[in-house]
């Protein structure tokens, strides 16, 4: 985060002192090290990339027991089972000898990793012959582990959480208070703020059940779903253009407003990813005579058809198709499998037992569906264009509009053809033939009411064209299959060995096709099969990093050899298995988390906590990062009351600067213009999302252009981003509107009064007397000032009059305390 400047400073920690709550446990006995889940993973991130299966360094190869035993060319083993201090390993790995230090490129082993592989050997180096990693193990509902304070423990989250704590010798922060808890959770649920109504009666509510009939409420809104269809889109890669250099428009909304529906609804997640992989192959979908009974598994079908579309002049059509099928498979890969697979598109994964043949074999299950580009004309030989398949939806105040405009062309083509024949028959005489040719356009054009009936045609078509019906891409799948052959590197030019759809050999096997081939519905049947040891997991995972800023499994996209061992894998297990017993609720899933207690910590850091524990990574505190780019900007039109909470539809343009759209070359030319009315102030994610010129607010805060599936976004602190807050047009209006806000909802209040109403309605808890005070001190050097710069106050307070009551002057001071509040580090931060 930027250096703030002295007044902000004084805000840039909000969070009061607390004092750690004695948990009343006994130390549990140190469970026997389990190789699998903690050291395999160290030798894994540490070692393979020189000790692993190919072109060992020193011919050490430690990937098996056997390996590491036999040694390299010393020909010493690498460990002595039962005896650290007489292991290679453990010398390589403590020296400091930098020419025998290991590893010798990156990070060294930590002192708790060190300790970890210590203990291991000392234990016996128990490692199994027939090893799968744990991550490939179907996961089993583990015991929760007994806690002998109750009184930390509201859900079986916090048993394994303080079970966790007290093996690294820490304990749990104290609750939040109630404000700090309910913006938290409103933030998290939703992504909009509390007001501080909200705030009142949850204070007042001291009745057992109260932070349940919040969390239900929230839960039950219909903005649960806008805000966590925004992660989903990441992964989807959702976008309203196509991408690459000719970045038109295209329409894909519908499948937007779908996953908000989905998401309100609880689809559960089993169906909500069959209908996004396969949708339009469930026969339930179409009734006797092939017509869509039921849109909504088309509709999430857009899901694979948001990849980018190459339709540059002089594209490869056929290599645009296959780069489109290796996105789906990398895509699938990574958000139902949590597996960086694209490495097997040229060669077997290095570390991870997933072969070549493997990831053919899942390219043949997207291999059939139509080539979406097409050249312009017939003689064309590189201009393209792009063809869709599209699916029209229904529309009924549209289709009742359109109908009466139909019926109205057909009377002005009655009429035009009448005249016409009028016109012409009027020319013709017994002496002279019929006109023909020139002639006949001629007489044609020169007729008035011709020419009037042919304007008001005009005119129709326009409005006609303006009420066409709303329209979504969609998955389709041709009538007879491709061949799929193994890519030599990845070639489309070198197919290799032939292949059939299948799924990888490592996993859990793939039942008998339910036709008489296989298709995408059985691989999306496939993959939320309960046998499947990676979708749960994965899924929940990334949930948890919402919450926590941070996975059980840190690597959100990466579950194999090379990605984090979880921090707590019986709580990552225990989660997946609820999740899929339940119904594939996700709602429940959340619901537990945000009410469990580790959950409802406060998050305050004390030095304590921050040298043991930095990283949060054993949940001693409760979670505090920053918001990420769309909540931020909702939050603070929220705050000033100008966000429009209208749902669903066309994305929107709300104000970016000037001239970014109008440079592009190629493709169609689309003049960027600022949304009407209320449109200009929706929520984020309906802003449009074209590719090669994302919003630009929201970039500088770390979301992504969406030109491939993001599992999870940076969090970075910039100049900009401070810069943004301050003097982005859109955070500008927000601050003049949150001045407007307080002098309008508290008129006859006094100073402190109107400030501590400023302080809550964006932190929703009371402000300290410094902090009031530093406010009061901010609201009387800016009235000075605009007292003695009446133009800039003006200048300050924009076109809209002051509030009745208040003056030109007193709103530019009020200003300039809301956009310090606005911008405050507490306030962009969820803590």
């Amino acid at each position: 985060m930027p250096r703030p400047s002295p007044f902000l400073r004084l805000f840039a920690t909000l969070l009061p002192g607390a004092v750690l709550a004695p948990c009343g446990w006994t130390q549990p006995a140190a469970p026997v090290v389990d190789f699998a889940r903690e050291i395999q993973p160290i030798l894994a991130g540490k070692c393979y990339d020189c000790h692993g299966a190919e072109k060992p360094k020193g011919g050490l190869r430690l990937t098996s027991r056997a390996s590491a035993l036999r040694g390299g060319e010393s020909g010493e083993p690498a460990f002595v089972a039962g005896a650290s201090a007489r292991s290679q390993l453990i010398q390589r790995i403590t020296t400091t000898d930098e020419n025998d230090v290991m590893p010798q490129k990156g990070a060294p082993l930590s002192p708790a990793e060190v300790a970890l592989v210590r203990r291991w050997i000392d234990e016996g180096a128990h490692w199994p012959d027939d090893l799968r990693h744990w991550a490939y193990v179907k996961p089993v509902r583990p015991a929760v582990p007994p806690v002998p304070d109750r009184s930390r423990v509201r859900n079986p989250i916090d048993a394994f959480v303080l079970a966790r704590l007290e093996q690294a010798g820490l304990k749990a922060s104290p609750p939040a208070d109630k404000p700090r808890w309910l913006r938290r959770v409103s933030l998290d649920l939703i992504g909009l703020p509390p007001t501080p109504a909200d705030v009142d009666a949850f204070i007042a509510d001291t009745s057992d059940g109260a932070h349940e009939r919040v969390v239900d409420r929230l839960l039950a809104s219909p903005h649960y779903g806008e805000r966590w269809a925004r992660p989903w889109l990441d992964l989807a890669r959702y976008a309203d253009s196509h991408g690459f250099q000719r970045d038109d428009l295209r329409d894909l909304w519908p499948y937007r407003d779908w996953v908000v529906r989905a998401m309100n609804a609880d689809l559960p997640f089993d169906q909500f990813t069959v209908w996004q992989i396969a949708g339009d192959l469930l026969p339930e979908v179409r009734d006797a005579a092939g017509r869509p009974r039921n849109l909504d598994p088309l509709i999430a079908t857009g899901f694979h058809r948001a990849a980018p579309t190459n339709v540059e002049a002089g594209t490869d059509q056929e290599e645009g198709r296959v780069n489109q099928v290796f996105d789906r498979v990398n895509t699938t890969a990574a958000v139902w499998l949590g597996t960086t697979l694209e490495c097997a598109q040229c060669h077997s994964h290095k570390y991870d037992p997933f072969s070549q043949q493997d990831y053919y074999r899942l390219f043949a299950y997207f291999n059939h569906t139509p080539r979406e580009t097409d050249f312009t004309t017939p003689k064309a030989m590189a201009a393209l264009k792009f063809t869709g398949p599209y699916l029209e939806l229904p529309d009924p105040a549209n289709d009742a509009a359109r109908g009466r405009l139909e019926v109205r062309r057909k009377e002005l083509d009655a009429q035009i053809a009448a005249r016409s024949a009028e016109v012409l028959a009027g020319a013709s005489t017994p002496e002279a033939k019929a006109p023909t040719g020139k002639q006949r356009t001629q007489l044609l054009a020169g007729d008035k009411a011709l020419a009037e009936l042919r304007t008001q045609r005009q005119a129709l078509m326009r409005e006609l064209e303006a009420l066409k019906p709303p329209q979504t891409l969609v998955m389709r799948e041709l009538d007879e299959p491709r061949p799929t052959a193994v890519l030599s590197r990845g070639n489309f030019l070198e197919p290799g060995e032939p292949v059939q759809p299948g799924t990888p050999a490592a996993l859990h096997a793939a039942p008998p096709p339910a036709g008489p081939r296989a298709t995408r519905l059985d691989l999306a049947r496939w993959l939320v099969d309960r046998e499947n040891p990676l979708v749960a997991r994965v899924t929940v995972n990334r949930w948890w990093a919402e919450f926590f800023g941070r996975g059980i499994v840190g690597t959100l996209e990466d579950f194999g050899l090379k990605g984090d061992a979880p921090t707590h894998p019986e709580l990552l297990d225990w989660l997946a298995v609820e999740f899929m017993e339940r119904g594939w609720s996700m709602k429940h899933v959340h619901r537990l988390i945000v009410l469990s207690a580790t959950y409802g910590q406060s998050s305050r850091l004390t030095p304590e906590l921050l040298a043991a524990d930095d990283q949060n990574k054993w949940l001693a505190r409760g979670p505090r990062f920053r918001l990420d780019a769309e909540t931020i900007r909702d939050n603070a039109l929220a705050l000033a009351g100008l966000l429009s909470l209208k749902q669903g539809g066309p994305p929107v343009r709300p104000y970016q600067p000037p001239g970014l759209w109008e440079n592009k070359v190629g493709g169609d030319r689309v003049t960027y213009e600022v949304s009407p009315g209320e449109d200009a102030w929706r929520r984020g994610l309906y802003t449009v999302w074209k590719r090669s010129s994302p919003y630009p607010s929201f970039m500088n805060f770390d979301a992504t252009a969406r030109t491939a599936c993001t599992v999870r976004r940076s969090r970075s602190n910039t100049p900009l981003q401070a810069l943004t807050l301050l003097n982005d047009p859109v955070y500008v209006a927000a601050a003049r509107g949150l001045a407007h806000r307080v002098l309008t909802e508290r008129p006859a209040a006094g100073t402190a009064e109107r400030l501590r109403h400023a302080f809550r309605l964006c932190l929703a808890r009371e402000p300290s007397a410094v902090e009031l005070a530093a406010l009061a001190g901010l609201l009387a050097q800016q009235a000075d000032a605009a007292a003695a710069d009446p133009g800039a106050a003006a200048r300050v307070s924009g076109a809209r009059p002051p509030p009745p009551g208040s003056s030109v002057a007193e709103l530019a001071a009020w200003h300039a305390v809301a956009t310090a509040l606005l911008n405050l580090d507490e306030t962009i931060t969820k803590g």
